[in-house]
Order: C-alpha cells, then sequence, then structure tokens
C-alpha cells in the first residue's frame, strides 16, 4: 500500500470500546497536524455489535469499508460477557488473512523499567492465522479436551520471508526462528525445517534458532541481543507480551497485522473501561501504531515527525498522563496531546531508525499446495472413549480386530503406552490413543472399506470419536513416532 496519486490515503478508523474513542481521536489530532494526508472512514465494532446480534463483532459496514481501503487503525475491542462466541479482533484477522502480526519493542526515554539502558530494539513477528488459534475444539470425552495445532509449510514460509523483509527494510543484521521443535516435531518442526530451508536467501541476515523456552529466558537475561525473532502463532503471542513488559508493557505498545489484501494497525492494551470518558487515557500505544501505518503506506516524514514528538515529550517528561507520569504530576489526555502537537518538528536524542518500504510478493492460491509424488496409508491412530482400565481397552481390542486387515501396536493414554504395559504408574483418563497398522501400505483413497470394517469391530464398553491414518508422503513416515519407537 502506498500513498494514493491524490495526496491523501484512506484509512478505515475503528475507535472501539472504552478509551478507545479518546485515544483515537486523539491520534487523529495527531496525525492530522503532523500533516498526514488521511482520509478517515469511521466505522463500529466491538461490544456495540455484540449487543446488536452481531455473532462476530464486526458490521458488514466495516468489513466492506476495510475492503475499500486496505488499511484499518484500529483502538481496543471488547468481547463483553453473554455476547458472541469469537472476538472481533480474532473475526478480523481471519477474514482478511492478517497474516503476519509486528510488535516492534523498544526502550522508549524517559519510560523506566528494570530494563532502562540495556539499548533494547528488536521486533517480534509472529505469525497470526494457524496454530492452535485456528480455533478447531472438541469435548473428546466429558473430561477430555482436543485442540488441534495447524502448521502448514506455506504458511511458516510466509511468516518466515516476512520477517526476512522486515529485517532487510528496517537496516537489520539478525533473524532468530523460536520454536518448539524439540517436543513437537512435525507441527512447531515444520517452522524449523522452512527457517533452514530458505534462510540461505539472505544473505545479509545471520539466522538463529532458539528453542522458545530458552527465547523466553534470554529475552530476560538479554534482550539486547535480539533484533527480529519470529515464532508460530501461540509462542509469539505469550512473548510479544513478554517482551513489551521489558520497555514499558502494553500501555506503550503498538502492533500491525499485515496480509496480502489488507493491514490493521492497532493497540494491543485493553479498553480500560474504569477510565472510559475520564480524560485520563494514554493514546501512545495507538500513536505509536499510527507511525506504522504511516510507514507502511510510505509517508516516512511523517512517521519520523510523530515518533520523534513523542519522544521529545518522553523525555523532557512535562503534561504526560498518569501512568507514565513522575508520580502525582500526570495531566489529562488533552494536555499531552497539545504537548506533543507542540513538539512536532523537533528532534530527540533518540534518532528514528531508517526505514525502507518491505517487499514481500502476495501469495497465490497455488502455493497453499504442497504435492507429493506417493500418498500412502501405513495404519491408522483410533481414538478411543472408555472408563474400562488399559488391561482390559488393549485385550479387547486386540481380540476385535483379529481377521481384519489391522493389527493393534499399542494403547496409549494421554500419550504414555499403558498397554503392552511398560511398568510405571500412568493415572489414565477414560481416553485411549490405539495405533493400529497395516500388514503393507496402500493408497491414500483406498482401503476405506478395511477402515469401515475396523470401526465396525469396536468393541462393548468403548466408543470411537476420533481416527486419524498414519501417512507416508514420498516414502518416508508423517506421524509421530511411540517412545521406544
Amino acid at each position: 500500500m502506498a500513498l494514493s496519486t491524490t495526496g491523501t490515503t484512506k484509512v478505515t478508523a475503528i475507535a472501539g470500546d472504552g478509551i478507545g474513542p479518546e485515544v483515537m481521536e486523539a491520534t487523529k489530532a495527531v496525525l492530522a497536524a503532523a500533516g498526514a494526508r488521511i482520509e478517515w472512514e469511521d466505522m463500529m465494532a466491538g461490544a456495540e455489535a455484540f449487543k446488536k446480534g452481531i455473532q462476530s463483532g464486526t458490521p458488514r459496514e466495516t468489513i466492506d469499508s476495510i475492503e475499500r481501503t486496505g488499511l484499518a487503525l484500529k483502538g481496543p475491542l471488547e468481547t463483553p460477557v453473554g455476547y458472541g462466541e469469537r472476538s472481533a479482533n480474532v473475526s478480523l484477522r481471519k477474514h482478511f488473512e492478517l497474516y503476519a502480526n509486528i510488535r516492534p519493542v523498544r526502550e522508549l526515554p524517559g519510560i523506566r523499567t528494570p530494563f532502562s539502558g540495556r539499548g533494547i530494539d528488536m521486533v517480534v513477528v509472529r505469525e497470526n492465522v494457524e496454530d492452535l488459534y485456528a480455533g478447531i475444539e472438541y469435548m473428546q470425552t466429558p473430561g477430555v479436551a482436543e485442540c488441534l495445532k495447524l502448521i502448514s509449510d506455506p504458511g511458516s514460509e510466509r511468516i518466515l520471508r516476512f520477517a526476512f523483509a522486515l529485517a532487510q527494510a528496517e537496516g537489520r543484521s539478525k533473524l532468530a526462528c523460536s520454536t518448539k521443535a524439540n517436543i513437537m516435531k512435525l507441527t512447531e518442526g515444520m517452522m524449523k525445517r522452512v527457517f533452514e530451508r530458505i534462510s540461505g536467501d539472505y544473505p545479509s541476515i545471520a539466522p538463529s534458532h532458539l528453542i522458545v523456552d530458552n527465547c523466553a529466558h534470554q529475552m530476560v537475561i538479554a534482550p539486547e541481543q535480539f533484533d527480529v525473532v519470529v515464532m508460530t502463532n501461540m509462542n509469539g503471542d505469550i512473548l510479544s507480551d513478554l517482551a513489551a513488559g521489558l520497555v514499558g508493557g502494553l500501555g506503550v505498545a503498538p502492533s500491525s497485522n499485515i496480509g496480502d489484501k489488507a493491514a490493521m494497525f492497532e493497540a494491543v492494551h485493553g479498553s480500560a473501561p474504569q477510565i472510559a470518558g475520564k480524560n485520563l487515557a494514554n493514546p501512545t500505544a495507538l500513536l505509536l501504531s499510527a507511525v506504522m501505518l504511516l510507514r507502511h503506506i510510505g509517508d516516512f516524514a511523517a512517521a519520523e515527525k510523530v515518533e520523534q514528538s513523542i519522544y521529545v515529550t518522553l523525555t523532557e517528561g512535562k503534561n504526560l498522563t498518569g501512568d507514565i507520569a513522575a508520580k502525582g504530576t500526570g495531566v489529562g489526555t488533552d494536555k499531552y496531546v497539545a504537548q506533543l502537537i507542540e513538539n512536532l518538528g523537533r528532534k530527540s536524542d533518540k534518532p528514528s531508525r531508517d526505514y525502507a518500504p518491505i517487499s514481500v510478493p502476495a501469495w497465490s492460491p497455488e502455493q497453499g499446495v504442497v504435492a507429493a509424488k506417493t500418498k500412502e496409508v501405513v495404519g491408522v491412530d483410533l481414538f478411543i472413549d472408555s472408563a474400562l482400565g488399559p488391561q482390559a481397552v488393549g485385550d479387547k481390542l486386540q481380540a476385535a480386530v483379529q481377521g481384519s486387515a489391522f493389527s493393534l501396536l499399542t494403547v496409549a493414554n494421554r500419550g504414555v503406552q499403558v498397554w503392552p504395559p511398560v511398568g510405571g504408574h500412568t493415572f489414565c483418563v477414560d481416553h485411549y490413543r490405539a495405533r493400529l497398522m497395516l500388514a503393507a501400505p496402500i493408497g491414500a483413497t483406498e482401503g476405506q472399506a478395511q477402515i469401515a470394517d475396523l470401526l465396525g469391530r469396536i468393541p462393548e464398553g468403548m466408543s470411537w470419536m476420533h481416527l486419524e491414518k498414519l501417512m507416508r508422503f514420498d516414502g518416508k513416515d508423517a506421524f509421530s513416532k511411540l517412545a521406544g519407537e
């Protein structure tokens, strides 16, 4: 997205809930004073939409506006108790496939934290639409819940290439990919393998990989070591908030959500209803998000002007809102905004980074498919609901599948083998996974009759609720191994 040929850029403005309207008006005022030529389309989402019965929390008019503008600046949104099932934030990210969540984490002058003076200046890049946040959950038994963790090769490559392109655009020299690939070798391992496959395409960026728990540890021990960190969705959600805490917390933390067709910029803090309408709100996070918006559309001059005004104002410490002011010196939102406007055009001792446009090509639908020359089924994992003990489950299943195309290899409970017994003291619940293997591989679409026959053999006292085919792609097993295999 670039500045329009008419000199103005249309942006959808979603003020949001609680303090949202106040911080949005403050942001608009500062941007206008800085000479940013933006034409706003004011739209609604969040609590008001839920209360009108809009299950997504986002009215059609708001969706249509973002479709037109391709850009949105958004305040905090609520999901009131008793209304809706999914947040409007998630709905917007999903609808527009805003796959890249960008969270700059830079030490701010005048904001004192235990990490002040360390030179923290990193960007956390989070994959934004896959992983556990696909929201695919089931109660498999009355006491056991399942959430599917979906990580794709194209989704991983897309976010990784975006992270490398962002590093190049900001003149950064290092990129760390952080995963839990040591435990989740297929899902988290997917991102690690793609990272290793493509990192050589960016010779100016030094790549590294960290296990995510070590990454959290390192962010606290030595946060200044990081430049760009890229992660899967849930890991990125958690560690981006941790990183924000290093430099002052969510009240001053900006973010953006980028896709091929649209981009949304938002403060990540809450709606703070307890101070709404009291002229106490701090608009810094939304202002810094608007700075990201300005850079996204190519208005680097206005972006630096606003950012430097924030730095000057924070450094001098005059007329700051109560959450960031010295004790007893806080002022209202209006006076803080007036101070920011007064400081436009001044330069602080903390320079803005050099920025260039991020160059990432749009992905075509064809790139969403990873082809395999051969696809074979070698067995099934059958998930069973049963109150029977593990020995009874294993013995009865083994007897039931005799004469079928399958043989019972093992039975596990919450990932631990319980049949054949191997000792130990496993606490069993009513959720078993039986691994049944074929004598020889069959075609991916073949064997439906054998599987149907297998399901018809489930003995009394147990029922199946879920089945996974154990696949082999291009001669390689495509499923996690059992303990000891």
